[in-house]
């Protein structure tokens, strides 16, 4: 079982920048994939950003190329979202997934998902 607990969201305002990190528990965080997904109110989940177990595959949504970085410390079982320049439309909640499989992030549903952290960026 694999448990995941974000931290790091809040209020910000446009143009500025917030760091998420994503705590893992168990001793597999190596060898998961993990990754970032959003949900603004009345609005479907929706697919940020992964990463592979290593680094070396890393997707993003377009609409955040260029302004978030996903990476992770396997050292510390700690996936981290950068975000830059913050735009209004940035604002849900952040939830921070796993799997043992990389696909799933963009095809089907990672398997363990954490509470959330909400992120609200003001105009």
């Amino acid at each position: 079982q694999v448990q995941l607990v974000e931290s790091g969201g809040g209020l910000v305002q446009a143009g500025g920048s917030l760091r998420l990190s994503c705590a893992a528990s168990g001793r597999t965080f190596s060898s998961l994939a993990m990754g970032w997904f959003r949900q603004a109110l009345g609005k479907e989940r929706e697919f940020v950003t992964s990463i592979d177990w290593n680094g070396g595959t890393i997707e993003y949504r377009d609409s955040v190329k260029g302004r978030f970085t996903i990476s992770r410390d396997n050292a510390k079982n700690t996936v981290y979202l950068q975000m830059n320049s913050l735009k209004p439309e940035d604002t849900a909640v952040y939830y921070c997934a796993a799997d043992y499989s990389l696909i799933t992030f963009t095809t089907t549903r990672p398997r363990y998902w954490g509470q959330g952290t909400q992120v609200t960026v003001s105009s």
